[in-house]
């Protein structure tokens, strides 16, 4: 590995320098809102703003498990945030989230509407709200609370290190692709060493810590996060990551769940939008495509 760099920070990091990157037109260092753009408001209390970005995923995910749990009060709407329109940064999705990221939620069910935003806090606000995938005391919460604030504090550097740095980043920097890869295959051996002795993560029972992770962990462990990562990490060496990884991949909400406001990939996993349960039947994007169009899409996608 080469050490050498042709770059030297200056003393004062200012904004004049373009990025680059995929993700470098969505990305500011300050905070606030740029334009006005009120929020949609659907049929149901709760209102979700989100795209099926691993955290996106986590709420959705949660929302679809409450509904299949039993809870018809967990109806609700979800509505795209286009990060790469902006959308993260008008007024009305900064009024819910002044970090502008996604996902942020409304409930609406009560006398004054409340905002919740952080993946985390939301899953743990519907746990309490409908009594759900949280132990309410003992050890059996500390260890559920322990492994979600363990994603919390883990996944930036599977994400915006590791990931970032392998797909995303303009150019290939060994050092840094080096640096975050040694930290996946770390927190993936943390989760396969885990799971050897537990069904699911914070125990025998399914829990938000598991919600949270799989996005994450899961996503990667089969393959579809990150193109080739998979391989690059070896994750099939992570037996019982990839066992766990199957498992939640296998349940029916989690199926529904992933898919909420995905806008990329193959037509029958994208639902812009979702509104109602019939949604994922009737209006994926193969759906509402006309059939010229779909082929056109495919073929484009070959």
């Amino acid at each position: 590995m080469t050490d050498s760099t042709d770059y030297s920070p200056p003393k004062v990091w200012t904004w004049d320098q373009p990025s680059g990157g995929q993700f470098a037109s969505i990305n500011r260092p300050v905070a606030g809102p740029t334009h006005d753009q009120e929020l949609p408001v659907g049929k149901h209390p709760l209102q979700l703003y989100s795209l099926a970005t691993p955290n996106g995923q986590k709420v959705s995910i949660m929302l679809e498990e409450l509904l299949e749990s039993g809870h018809p009060d967990a109806e609700y709407d979800a509505w795209p945030i286009r990060i790469g329109d902006g959308d993260q940064f008008g007024s009305g999705f900064v009024d819910i989230n002044p970090n502008s990221k996604i996902p942020a939620l409304v409930d609406r069910g009560g006398r004054e509407p409340v905002r919740v935003f952080e993946s985390g806090a939301i899953l743990v606000y519907f746990a309490e709200k409908f009594g759900e995938f949280l132990p309410v005391a003992g050890p059996e919460r500390a260890e559920t609370l322990s492994w979600l604030f363990w994603q919390m504090g883990s996944a930036p550097f599977l994400g915006g290190g590791f990931g970032h740095f392998f797909s995303y980043a303009p150019v290939k920097i060994e050092y840094a692709i080096n640096r975050y890869a040694m930290e996946a295959k770390r927190q993936l051996d943390v989760l396969n060493r885990r799971l050897a002795e537990s069904e699911y993560v914070a125990g025998s029972d399914y829990t938000i810590a598991d919600i949270a992770i799989w996005p994450w962990y899961g996503g990667i462990a089969i393959g579809r996060s990150y193109p080739g990562a998979d391989e690059f990490l070896a994750t099939h060496e992570y037996e019982h990551l990839v066992r766990w990884a199957k498992q939640i991949d296998a349940r029916p909400a989690v199926k529904r769940g992933r898919i909420v406001n995905k806008l990329s990939g193959d037509l029958n996993e994208q639902l812009h939008e979702r509104h109602d349960a019939s949604d994922f039947e009737l209006r994926t994007q193969d759906k509402l495509l006309p059939v010229d169009e779909t082929e056109a899409v495919k073929d484009d996608a070959i």
